[in-house]
């Protein structure tokens, strides 16, 4: 078997994650995160949709991460998400990691919104 290294750009991966926390690139941050290829930003949850339009710039796809298992997310954030021109995938919040640090070692425009587990 092969192994190849990974190289992240300046976008930093999700190295781990637990009960309430989740460490990316090496530091751990408290609650609900958002990871952006420009930065690491405490997220409000779903009705912190600010946070997320300002990112528009940045990247093309936004996985959401629902917590432990995986949950519909509130219809209008998904709304106003896909109306500002993003491709909004939901899936649980480990998925998401592992889905955001493949997507992100490819060099794609891909942010994640993290629930804790």
């Amino acid at each position: 078997m092969r192994l190849n290294e990974i190289a992240f750009t300046d976008a930093r991966p999700i190295d781990g994650y637990g009960p309430g926390f989740f460490r990316v690139g090496g530091e751990v941050v408290q609650g609900a995160v958002l990871v952006l290829p420009d930065g690491v930003k405490s997220w409000g949850g779903y009705d912190d949709l600010a946070t997320l339009l300002a990112a528009k710039e940045s990247l093309d796809v936004l996985f959401v991460g629902t917590g432990a298992e995986i949950a519909h997310v509130p219809a209008a954030f998904r709304r106003a998400l896909e109306e500002a021109g993003f491709g909004v995938e939901s899936m649980a919040s480990p998925a998401a990691c592992r889905t955001f640090n493949v997507l992100l070692s490819e060099g794609r425009r891909v942010g994640v919104a993290l629930l804790p587990v």
